[in-house]
């Protein structure tokens, strides 16, 4: 069977190996997928090790995705912007692509979920990786315009001004942000892991359709629950599907094939994913 790995450290919680095992079955194929811790001050020597030893496709999480985009012989137009790879292929003439998956798969789970980009005014709250990750592919669904919104506003601004050219895109810190009615309300820091709120107004909720918070949980993060206390209206998504699309994105990059999304995010959901 081919060989596939995510690298990471910590790597013990990935729940990537059952993610894409339900992929090869739901498609008719086999895989042989395996989490690998690397060494923090190791990682190149090891994904190397893993390629030389026939291994196809690798996922990089955290910490090694920036080391993961040196490593690559070529890198797709969205891996260059973004800065970081999450998504390695081994290619025939030996040499290494870098892609980077988390913006696409964020997108396929919006549409997944029957979420409306186009022409619609988009929020993102938080301008590190997370968010400059997805703002292209936000982008080529034609939104009205993307808003970041970020505690220090040059730094929503410079994160603003790296995609201008692709469309309207715009940042301000929290004390000068426009009222506005956004569509779509994207949550992008890591607040909810600390099971803390970012610093946003409830009244810019007015008129929110979908609030989604990138941190995958099983339960309503407590952004969700902030959300939902203030606007019962809107649709609440949690990074679950994001996991999964980002990881469906990865199989197509890898086999030319598209897996389903919302089935395996149903069984992560339920806990029943193995």
């Amino acid at each position: 069977m081919d060989k596939y790995a995510v690298f990471g450290n910590p790597i013990k919680h990935s729940k990537s190996p059952a993610i894409h095992k339900q992929f090869a079955i739901s498609l008719g194929e086999q895989i042989d997928y395996r989490a690998i811790l690397a060494p923090i001050d190791n990682f190149e020597k090891t994904v190397s090790s893993f390629f030389e030893q026939g291994g196809k496709g690798a996922n990089v999480t955290m910490p090694f995705k920036e080391q993961a985009f040196a490593m690559a012989d070529e890198l797709t137009p969205l891996a260059k912007i973004v800065g970081a790879v999450n998504t390695l292929k081994k290619r025939d003439d030996g040499t290494l692509l870098g892609d980077n998956t988390d913006g696409v798969g964020f997108v396929n789970d919006l549409l997944a979920n029957e979420v409306v980009i186009a022409d619609k005014r988009i929020l993102i709250i938080g301008a590190g990786g997370a968010a400059r990750g997805v703002i292209l592919p936000l982008l080529e669904q034609k939104p009205a315009e993307i808003i970041i919104v970020n505690r220090t506003a040059q730094k929503a601004q410079d994160l603003a001004q790296l995609f201008s050219e692709y469309g309207s895109v715009s940042g301000f810190g929290f004390n000068d942000l426009p009222v506005s009615d956004y569509s779509l309300i994207v949550n992008s820091t890591s607040s909810s892991m600390n099971n803390e709120l970012p610093a946003l107004n409830k009244k810019y909720l007015k008129g929110c359709d979908v609030a989604y918070d990138m941190f995958y949980s099983q339960t309503n993060t407590i952004f969700m629950s902030w959300v939902e206390e203030h606007n019962n209206n809107t649709k609440l998504l949690d990074g679950s599907g994001m996991l999964v699309g980002q990881a469906a994105q990865a199989y197509y990059v890898w086999h030319n094939k598209m897996p389903e999304i919302l089935p395996v995010v149903k069984a992560l959901k339920q806990g029943s994913l193995k």
